[in-house]
């Protein structure tokens, strides 16, 4: 059964930077897209990135597009995302996800 783990969140200030972490089991985490998705307070669930099991094809929502960089060590079984120029739009909890399975989440808050 899928068991994804996500890390890395905090509070940061606009501009700012952070690098979630999910370390992946319980499945052939290398043969499959992994999707990282955000949930605001009082807003639905959001896709923001995804990446192909060989880091050759990533896919990001317009929202986040030039500022998020998702990744993947597949030898570790771990999907990255580089967050930088942080804005309050993005405070949400993220979840990194695979087919209908994601983690408990991680939560990042952009505020002065």
């Amino acid at each position: 059964q899928a068991h994804m783990v996500e890390s890395g969140g905090g509070l940061v200030q606009p501009g700012g930077s952070l690098r979630l972490s999910c370390v992946a089991s319980g499945f052939s985490f290398s043969i499959y897209y992994m999707y990282w998705v955000r949930q605001a307070p009082g807003k639905e669930l959001e896709w923001i990135s995804e990446i192909n099991p060989s880091s050759t094809i990533t896919s990001y929502a317009d929202s986040v597009k030039g500022r998020f960089t998702t990744s993947r060590d597949n030898a570790k079984n771990t999907l990255y995302l580089q967050m930088n120029n942080l804005k309050p739009e993005d405070t949400a909890v993220y979840y990194c996800s695979v087919g209908s399975t994601r983690g408990l989440g991680t939560q990042v808050t952009v505020s002065s």
